[in-house]
C-alpha cells in the first residue's frame, strides 16, 4: 500500500504564513502525498510551488462554516479552479440541513458541482454537529448532487472524524461516492483504522509522521 497517496497534506489555520505553506509543499513533494489542501487564498502560491509534480492542489470553499451564499461558493470555486485548484472541498450548509431545508442544501452543492467541469468535488459535513440520520441525509444529498467524495469534518469543530461515521458514510454511499476522513488523524495507527473502516482519502496535517512511521515498519 502506498499510504502517502491516501493523504491530503493539509494546513488550514488562519495564521498560516507563506513560509508555513512553503514547508507544507516541500513536505508534499518529498513524500509524494496525493495533494496539498489549503484555503483558496493560497492556491496560486501552492500551484507555483508544486509545478511539474504529481501532487495536486486542493482548495477549501465556504470554509470552515459553510454559511455563505451559494453564489459566494460558486465564485470562490471558479476562481480557485482558474488559479490552479485540482480538487475542491466545500462545506455543506449545515444549518439548512439541520433545519430540514434539504432542497436548499441540494441546490447549494449542485451549483458548485455545475461550475467545476471534471474537477473532483468533496462535500464536508461536520459530523460533530450531526446525528446519524443527518449524516445519512447529507450523504444522500451530496450523492444526488454528483459529489465525488463525502468528507467527515473541517477539523475546526468540537471533534473530527470517527470510525462509526466513516463506516456509516461508506455504507450509505455504496460505491456512488468515495469517503474522506479528516480531523484528529495524527498517527499511523489511527490512519490505518480509518482506511480499514472505508476511507478512500485522509485529510491530515500529520502526514509526515504517518508516512515515516509506516516506512519504518516496512
Amino acid at each position: 500500500m502506498d499510504i502517502a497517496k491516501y493523504i491530503d497534506h493539509t494546513l488550514l489555520k488562519s495564521s498560516a504564513t507563506e513560509e508555513d505553506i512553503t514547508k507544507l509543499c516541500n513536505e508534499a513533494l518529498k513524500y509524494n502525498f496525493y495533494s496539498v489542501c489549503v484555503n483558496s487564498f493560497y492556491v496560486p502560491f501552492v500551484k507555483s510551488l508544486l509545478k511539474g509534480s504529481d501532487v495536486k492542489v486542493c482548495a477549501t470553499i465556504g470554509f470552515p462554516l459553510g454559511a455563505v451564499t451559494t453564489e459566494t461558493k460558486v465564485f470562490e470555486t471558479k476562481m480557485a479552479i482558474d488559479q490552479g485548484a485540482e480538487e475542491i472541498d466545500m462545506v455543506l450548509q449545515i444549518g439548512m440541513l439541520k433545519g430540514k431545508d434539504f432542497e436548499m442544501v441540494l441546490e447549494d452543492i449542485k451549483a458548485v458541482k455545475a461550475c467545476m467541469g471534471t474537477v473532483p468535488l468533496k462535500v464536508i459535513f461536520e459530523i460533530s454537529e450531526l446525528s446519524d440520520a443527518e449524516i445519512i441525509k447529507a450523504s444522500e444529498l451530496s450523492i444526488k448532487a454528483h459529489a465525488d467524495f463525502i468528507k467527515t469534518s473541517t477539523g475546526f469543530s468540537a471533534s473530527g472524524a470517527t470510525l462509526s461515521a466513516v463506516k456509516l458514510m461508506k455504507e450509505t454511499a455504496n460505491g456512488r461516492a468515495k469517503v474522506k476522513a479528516s480531523g484528529g488523524i495524527r498517527d499511523l495507527e489511527t490512519c490505518l483504522q480509518f482506511i480499514e473502516a472505508g476511507a478512500d482519502r485522509i485529510g491530515t496535517s500529520s502526514g509526515v509522521d504517518i508516512v515515516e512511521a509506516y516506512n519504518a515498519q516496512q
